[in-house]
């Protein structure tokens, strides 16, 4: 049964990072760098790092508890979860089922959504549209990295920009419209894959020796492509989304962006003309945690007073795929 005349709606948010907390000043120990370098380029000053036992799926788990206890609900409501992640504890199973076995979840559909830095907006999305089929209630849609896995320290140019955590939210349904997700829209270009990517470890090219002494299981970037088209991408993807549901710039209470590089947010913002007290920035603190940090700044942000009943709330994300996304949510 379609509910009609419901929203859906974000019941509960939660984050969870790390305990070690990895400096640009440990880093200028490992590689060829300085702090400065680092922030100039970045904006990063520190990063989490996930301990040698904790895999992705742990620190979802983390993530969903706070979640859950902030909706106010317990596993048992739970019966659809979507974990975000291009850092997956194994190939297989899913970190998804691992995820339900360690939270307890009961009789729920759960699967992994891979999109790199885009994939908590895709995940929200696909979650959005199940709801509305009215055959779910309530859906955990959790972004999860441990991408320090994927780092070659090798690499001073990537090795700099990435750390480890987790955000999640609970969605529900509520009576009414205009509240809770307003309007999504996602988007994808295959032509740019080769931009940023790891290129072994699949069935393309399998783990050899080979492999692991050239490196290849490590992230590969080119840094300035990817900045120029990550600022036009997330702009327009947010305006187009802005536009498509009638609410004008000046209208975001607070823009969440994609927490990868300060260069690439301060120009979006100046491009949409948003003030610095509306655009949300945790870059310094965590790195680029890929799709866990959209959810791990909407948490912060909620936690911290920036987002009230009503507020409008515009997320933009870009990444690996090329992929990209936006959302713009009316607060509860």
């Amino acid at each position: 049964m379609n509910p009609a005349g419901q929203s859906v709606v974000i019941l509960g948010t939660g984050a969870y990072v790390p305990e070690r907390i990895l400096t640009n000043d440990e880093l200028t120990r490992i590689v060829d760098t300085t702090d400065e370098w680092i922030l100039t380029r970045s904006g990063i000053r520190e990063r989490h790092v996930a301990a040698p036992d904790q895999a992705t799926s742990d620190l979802a788990v983390e993530a969903a508890r706070v979640a859950l206890a902030d909706a106010k609900l317990t596993p048992a409501d739970i019966d659809l979860l979507i974990i975000a992640t291009c850092t997956p504890d194994a190939p297989l199973p899913s970190t998804a089922t691992l995820v339900h076995q360690k939270l307890g979840l009961g009789a729920c559909a759960c699967f992994d959504l891979a999109a790199a830095c885009s994939g908590f907006l895709y995940s929200l999305e696909t979650a959005e549209a199940l709801l509305r089929t009215g055959r779910y209630r309530h859906a955990l849609v959790i972004g999860a990295e441990k991408l320090t896995s994927l780092t070659d320290y090798q690499d001073r140019t990537t090795c700099i920009l990435f750390g480890d955590g987790a955000g999640a939210v609970v969605l529900g349904l509520q009576p009414g419209a205009g509240t809770g997700i307003v309007g999504t829209k996602l988007y994808a270009d295959g032509s740019a894959s080769d931009l940023i990517k790891v290129t072994a470890g699949g069935s393309r090219r399998p783990p050899s020796a080979e492999s692991v002494a050239q490196r290849e299981h490590f992230i590969q970037m080119r840094g300035k492509e990817v900045f120029k088209l990550a600022v036009t991408a997330m702009q327009d993807a947010a305006i187009e989304l802005l536009e498509k549901n009638g609410v004008a710039p000046d209208q975001v209470k607070l823009l969440i962006p994609h927490q990868a590089n300060q260069r690439i947010i301060d120009a979006i913002a100046q491009r949409m003309k948003l003030p610095a007290d509306r655009v949300f920035m945790n870059l310094e603190r965590y790195g680029n945690t890929s799709a866990a940090s959209i959810p791990i700044a909407l948490d912060e942000a909620r936690r911290s007073g920036r987002i009230v009943s009503g507020d409008y709330v515009l997320l933009v994300a870009f990444g690996a795929g090329l992929t990209w996304a936006s959302a713009l949510i009316r607060w509860i």
